[in-house]
């Protein structure tokens, strides 16, 4: 077990690194892309700092039913990094404390860690102001011990986040694999049954859309309203807010930039679509994220990338709020994809 332990670990930390060298250039011939800490450095906001914390982002392990052509967590059944119990216990003495008013449950699947329902249950007692679980909505339909999850969902006042493509089978199936379509329908539907996504409804759901190739998602309002009326008029399906969110050059969305040769291009038109007015709004400025070994992260695409928080706290067992607070976070050239046109953050949009 400790062998194949470190030789995990060993070709993780070589993916890193192999992501990063692509990242800082080294397939740019004519040396022009500018690099993002130089924006940075012109809006007079490098080193860049945080603002107060809000969020607690906790990756409950890579594990997930789905392997989607772009997933930047490149997620999928045969992960096996999940969250242990011993973890989140230590996440749940954070979430007591923390000034965060909102807790990020994501994934993989989050709902195929194990201890997922008990972690859930705990959590909802501190009284976290918004409690979000992200879910790809198939989950929900994949096997009967998960067939009850909006009712659980509903009992504990979970915010649903669901992955959905698009509106149609197509477009879906093609970024998700045969079948995702019709299985996030019927979730949608039962999710509605319950009283998720009604227009007075407190049980809050919202979609996540990001685009299937190598180009940067329309505008966000206008999306959201095609995707209610397509939604309603073809399932009578209804949702609260659509989160348009780009896709970063990282992991499977990266090697698809590659295969395609269409990286040299999306990292141009990142920079070009740069906006200095998404800068101060981006999701690392509120947010920590936290694997699921417990390591912290800016964000959840730093984790991707194996760049921890630069601060003497760096992982949850030994939490301080005042000294993460008081950290520069770490960047690299993928921050362009969450300051291109409208911005992008987990919560979509952001300028």
């Amino acid at each position: 077990m400790a062998v194949k332990s470190l030789k995990a670990r060993h070709n993780a930390l070589a993916e890193h690194n192999r992501q990063l060298e692509i990242l800082n250039g080294g397939v740019f011939a004519d040396g022009e892309l500018p690099y993002f800490k130089d924006k940075l450095a012109d809006l007079g906001q490098y080193p860049f700092r945080p603002n107060k914390l809000e969020i607690l982002q906790i990756n409950v392990g890579y594990m997930c039913n789905q392997v989607c052509e772009h997933c930047h967590v490149d997620a999928g059944p045969d992960r096996k990094e999940i969250m242990t119990r011993e973890t989140m216990q230590q996440c749940l003495e954070v979430i007591k404390n923390t000034g965060a008013h909102t807790l990020d449950l994501t994934g993989g699947a989050p709902e195929m860690n194990p201890n997922f329902r008990w972690f859930v249950e705990e959590a909802s007692k501190a009284g976290i102001k918004d409690f979000i679980v992200r879910s790809n909505l198939t989950i929900i339909r994949a096997n009967k011990k998960y067939h009850d999850l909006p009712d659980f969902f509903k009992k504990h006042n979970v915010h649903v986040i669901s992955s959905m493509p698009h509106y149609t089978r197509g477009k879906t199936d093609r970024q998700r694999g045969d079948g995702v379509f019709d299985k996030s329908i019927k979730a949608l539907q039962e999710l509605n049954a319950v009283g998720y996504g009604m227009p007075d409804s407190d049980l809050r759901l919202d979609l996540v859309y990001n685009p299937s190739g190598a180009f940067l998602p329309a505008d966000q309002e206008a999306m959201e309203r095609d995707f209610k009326k397509a939604l309603k008029e073809d399932f009578n399906i209804q949702f609260h807010h659509l989160f348009a969110i780009t896709n970063l050059p990282i992991a499977r969305f990266l090697d698809y930039l590659i295969a395609s040769e269409n990286y040299e291009d999306y990292m141009y038109s990142l920079v070009e679509a740069y906006n200095p007015a998404a800068v101060a709004n981006v999701m690392c400025t509120n947010t920590i994220s936290v694997s699921w070994d417990g390591w912290l992260y800016d964000c959840d695409f730093n984790q991707m990338l194996g760049l921890k928080v630069a601060s003497k706290v760096k992982h949850i067992k030994d939490y301080n709020e005042d000294l993460l607070n008081d950290r520069d976070i770490v960047i690299s050239q993928h921050c362009y994809g969450c300051t291109a046109g409208a911005g992008s953050s987990c919560q979509g949009t952001v300028a």
